[in-house]
């Protein structure tokens, strides 16, 4: 078998700027094939005993000379190499352009290996691409920050892992192990490695993070694991020998209708923006909408003597338009507050300040029942008064909770309060009503 390179054009012989296409010729026994190159030769210039450059083609620089011997060697090892008996015509033309054109015959996962991502890359593509409402692309990017203060955490206190770096293909469960251990002490770490922060910063103070948390956050770096896994970003899957527990949650605590009305109808007017607050908690445990949702609301949101509203959380998937009607106390507030001059539907202020302004009126109002709850921290059962535990999620619940003692439909409330149909939040709600429980046990008397 043998592979030549020749030219099919001549030029007049003054002609130098005349340029030629470099063939080759594969010859084996009954096989003659030839396929044009993308090289390119001023005929006169040409040498077929050489297969390149005559000698003493002054116009021509050395290493373009060099060049083009290197080129058709080249091809010339790459059609020899890859050379069998039952080739043909096309086989050698693809051979050649695929010399030219490497890339076109890549597969996707040399494609991938030749382009491999950091891991702080892969996560800016995979907000990028990956369809997430905002609320979670914040939440992903705070966990985000946290991977790569990681990352310079091990720098600093593992021996020998100075240029320590996360690697999509090398993240373990043992390392995932110890990403655990950094979220659940980052708040010490704060104290003890500023460095750290001062190269990433947060906002706010590293806070204890319970395990509730730990699971929220480790299951969204599983989702970004799966997404690598399912784009061909990496064959590893460490989470498949990383177990991670269910959330645990306590029973729903939320306001009876009577202490809702006793909150509504104290006399706050020494407390101006506290009443002012209270009369907000008290409309949205009358719509049962989340927070972020209430706190987007305009008076546009109000249509025939109801809210209708589309919830966040659903805006960006399958979005649901939820109408809520409004009965009288709802209409009684935005009545009390109708020369309020702002676009919101009502005279929010931060949330943190919502938070404290409600647990002032609560205490104010004497809602004061010892409920059970679980401690986020530690995950133990602890008892607190109303006032202390309440927020503006309560709200929510109240709505829920006190609809739920009437209605046992989870899709029927759903349609109030935006839950998705199916929805897994109704069932704590079936262990609420101290009374039903009461009048069963009374059927065994």
């Amino acid at each position: 078998m043998k592979v030549s390179a020749f030219l099919r054009k001549t030029a007049k012989k003054n002609d130098t700027d005349s340029q030629a296409t470099i063939y080759f010729r594969l010859r084996d026994k009954n096989k003659d094939f030839k396929s044009a190159s993308e090289l390119v030769i001023n005929p006169n210039h040409w040498s077929q005993e050489k297969q390149g450059y005559k000698d003493r083609v002054a116009l021509i620089s050395d290493d373009e000379k060099i060049k083009l011997k290197n080129d058709i060697q080249n091809i010339v090892s790459v059609i020899t190499q890859n050379y069998s008996e039952d080739v043909n015509a096309e086989w050698l033309s693809e051979q050649i352009d695929k010399y030219h054109h490497p890339d076109k015959y890549k597969t996707q996962e040399q494609i991938v290996a030749e382009t491999k991502l950091t891991f702080e890359q892969l996560l800016e593509e995979f907000l990028l691409k990956h369809k997430l409402s905002e609320v979670r692309k914040k939440n992903f990017r705070v966990i985000k920050r946290a991977l790569l203060r990681y990352e310079l955490y091990v720098r600093a206190t593992k021996r020998g892992q100075k240029s320590f770096i996360l690697n999509i293909d090398n993240v373990t469960p043992d390392t995932l192990s110890d990403m655990w251990d950094f979220f659940e002490n980052e708040h010490k770490y704060f104290e003890l490695y500023p460095s750290i922060y001062e190269q990433i910063p947060e906002k706010r103070t590293p806070k204890p993070r319970g395990k509730n948390t730990l699971i929220d956050c480790f299951c969204r770096i599983r989702t970004f694991f799966l997404w690598c896994y399912d784009k061909r970003r990496t064959q590893n899957r460490p989470f498949d020998q990383f177990r991670i527990d269910e959330c645990t949650y306590g029973t729903p605590i939320y306001i009876t209708l009577e202490e809702r009305d006793k909150l509504l109808e104290k006399d706050l007017s020494e407390y101006k923006q506290v009443e002012i607050q209270r009369d907000i908690f008290v409309f949205q445990s009358l719509i049962g909408c989340r927070i972020g949702d209430l706190y987007r609301m305009t008076k546009r949101n109000i249509i025939d003597d109801a809210i209708e509203y589309i919830p966040r959380k659903t805006k960006d998937g399958n979005p649901i338009t939820v109408r809520v009607p409004l009965n009288d106390k709802a209409k009684a507030i935005l009545e009390k507050y109708k020369d309020y001059t702002g676009d919101k539907i009502l005279p929010f202020i931060s949330e943190q300040k919502y938070n404290d302004a409600i647990k002032k009126a609560f205490e104010l109002a004497e809602i004061n029942r010892i409920v059970t709850i679980l401690d986020p921290l530690t995950n133990e059962e602890v008892k607190k008064p109303l006032y202390e535990v309440v927020s503006s999620h309560m709200a929510r619940r109240t709505f829920i909770g006190n609809i739920y003692k009437k209605v046992k439909d989870p899709n029927l409330i759903g349609a109030l309060s935006g839950h998705k149909e199916g929805s897994k939040a109704f069932n704590r709600y079936r262990e609420i009503d101290e009374d039903m429980k009461k009048e069963l046990v009374n059927l065994l008397d």
